[in-house]
């Protein structure tokens, strides 16, 4: 079965390249969204196997949003993605379950190994 992949950034850019990434290595089931609450909703309709989040976004930021995901399904399977590698959100991302934090920029490797952990 082909894994189910959302990446939620607020930056369109940031979105296609992840999802260029990750197309090009052979991860096609792929869910974009713009902010936290979106990705919330998608969440519960999609069912994703892995989330891919940014922490910064309008309307509802990822540490919400990582908070309301995990609320809903316990065994969700979030990233968080930030370039604000402060301690705090890193910590704060761990403490509400995110199971990895990835900071801006990045290479196209650290998203690959990160999925490959987690996805197997």
């Amino acid at each position: 079965m082909q894994h189910k992949i959302m990446i939620v950034d607020d930056a369109a850019f940031m979105r296609m390249m992840i999802n260029d990434t990750l197309t090009k290595n052979g991860y096609t089931n792929i869910i974009e969204a713009s902010d936290g609450q979106i990705a919330y909703e998608l969440y519960q309709t999609e069912r994703p196997d892995l989330v891919i989040m940014d922490i910064t976004m309008p309307n509802m930021d990822g540490i919400r949003s990582l908070q309301a995901i995990r609320e809903y399904d316990r065994s969700a399977k979030v990233v968080m993605c930030s370039a604000m590698g402060q301690e705090s959100m890193v910590v704060d991302a761990i403490r509400y379950g995110a199971l990895d934090f990835i900071v801006k920029p990045f290479k196209p490797d650290r998203i690959l190994q990160t999925v490959k952990k987690i996805l197997g």
